[in-house]
């Protein structure tokens, strides 16, 4: 009987052995490779420093680990991929897995607390917004009726440029491109988003603070803030981002705030107005969302003001990436997602 025992005894370890070893190896992750030199509590960060812009650095990690790696920064982990292989993988085949966004210091404090649906987590508001954005202000049509807008800058740019020469005379005419070319930009867009004009020899003290206030607003949503990769430190305020997150947010918000109470001024003065008329993003957004509209406890008048200011600063970062020729594209390590497939390294 004894010999019986041990037998069955025998028998179910070895099986709960087996069965433990399997749902390991179910479970193994197989993480991308991490290039060494990570510290104790900041990790990679020390590594992102140089003269190189941050592009070039990630461009040539990948170059020694290969076209996916993961990176520490402080108490976050990131996936860096910089292959069209490996971003249609992350972005198509696993879309589920990156679809949400960090916490990040700007997008609370200057995106209407992450109203902006380029700054929102994935979620139920999300969602709505997204589709709101795709099907009203993205579409092909709305596009193609901006095409007047980008032809008409370009072509008043040329004519301040003409008269330039002219005030001058024989004298040498000096214009600095790089300003020249991102007056450009700036006047389009705030045109598509507002219709709004700011000349490029402006004296109005007006235009010369909304010109300020939105590069602020750019160059803060690009900056290193601490509190986002050591969230504890916030309260420290390490470098003072946080105090001028909120004060440029103050700014900008009684700018697009006074561009809002304008438009639906206009609008009541217009009552056959439609939404698929050429107008503004302002415009099609009043024409869209009801007064009473409310997403998940944003109201109509934050879900304008955060998809107006997400707005302003999409182009400039995508015009940014192409100046400086940015090939590596950095996304946070997703979380794992039951229907999700195995991460591939």
């Amino acid at each position: 009987m004894n010999s019986n025992l041990w037998l069955s005894l025998s028998v179910i370890i070895y099986a709960y052995k087996i069965s433990i070893r399997r749902t390991q190896e179910t479970h193994i992750k197989r993480v991308a490779p991490e290039p060494s030199g990570a510290l104790p509590f900041i990790g990679h960060l020390h590594r992102l420093q140089g003269q190189a812009p941050l592009a070039r650095i990630l461009g040539n990690m990948a170059d020694d680990y290969g076209p996916a790696y993961s990176l520490r920064l402080g108490s976050n982990r990131a996936l860096v991929v910089s292959s069209w292989q490996m971003i249609k993988e992350c972005f198509t085949t696993n879309e589920r897995n990156f679809a949400t966004r960090p916490n990040m210091a700007a997008s609370r404090y200057m995106i209407h607390d992450k109203a902006g649906f380029a700054m929102s987590p994935h979620g139920p508001y999300w969602r709505d917004i997204r589709k709101l954005v795709v099907s009203k202000l993205f579409t092909a049509k709305r596009v193609k009726m901006f095409k007047n807008v980008r032809n008409s800058e370009v072509k008043n740019s040329i004519n301040e440029l003409s008269l330039l020469h002219q005030k001058n005379g024989d004298r040498a005419s000096v214009m600095n491109m790089n300003k020249w070319f991102e007056h450009i930009t700036f006047n389009i867009n705030i045109r598509v988003l507002a219709g709004k004009r700011i000349l490029n020899q402006s004296i109005k003290e007006e235009d010369s603070h909304v010109k300020e206030a939105i590069k602020e607003l750019l160059y803060l949503i690009g900056v290193f803030v601490v509190s986002d990769f050591f969230p504890n430190l916030e309260w420290m305020d390490i470098g003072g981002h946080v105090k001028a997150m909120k004060q440029v947010a103050k700014e900008i918000d009684g700018v697009i705030g006074k561009w809002l109470n304008e438009h639906i001024e206009k609008t009541k003065e217009c009552d056959d107005h439609d939404d698929d008329e050429e107008g503004d993003f302002l415009d099609v957004m009043l024409a869209t969302l009801p007064k009473d509209a409310e997403m998940f406890g944003h109201g109509r008048e934050t879900i304008i003001k955060a998809t107006i200011s997400v707005g302003a600063h999409v182009d400039w970062f995508r015009k940014h990436c192409y100046d400086n020729d940015m090939g590596t594209l950095f996304v946070t390590e997703p979380s794992p997602h039951p229907k999700s497939r195995p991460e591939r390294a």
